[in-house]
């Protein structure tokens, strides 16, 4: 039973996977903090002075009822940044290094009319030389 627990740890994927978190978190912290201090301000001043952003009240002036439209395209440039740093610096990348160290495959086998022709030259050759 504990073999096979400590096989798994064994493996590396588990140090792989922990990287991958801990630079996931710092990414998304970085890019949450660059949305919150430069994208959101920038939404927020579509609001106008009366409201406290890019929204709308459903009731008056009720704050609780506030539909903040800023808030959400804020939220989603967020998404699209951390998703383009993931695929750019970290999938992309990976993808090229396993192409590039990726073994040979098995040739496929030669189309029917080469082998064809393959035969009849090994044929001809045998006859010549016996």
């Amino acid at each position: 039973m504990f073999k096979g627990f400590k096989e798994f740890l064994m493996r590396g994927n588990i140090v792989d996977l922990a990287v991958a978190v801990v630079m996931g978190t710092a990414v998304t912290q970085l890019v949450t903090s660059f949305t919150a201090n430069f994208i959101d301000p920038l939404l927020a001043s579509f609001g106008g002075a009366d409201s406290p952003g890019w929204g709308f009240f459903i009731d008056g002036d009720n704050a609780e009822t506030f539909i903040d439209i800023g808030a959400f395209i804020g939220a989603l440039i967020n998404f699209v940044i951390i998703a383009a740093v993931v695929y750019f610096l970290i999938v992309m990348p990976m993808n090229k290094l396993r192409e590039r160290f990726a073994k040979p495959t098995d040739e496929a086998p030669p189309p029917e009319d080469i082998a064809l022709l393959r035969d009849i030259r090994d044929e001809l050759r045998a006859r010549r030389d016996g």
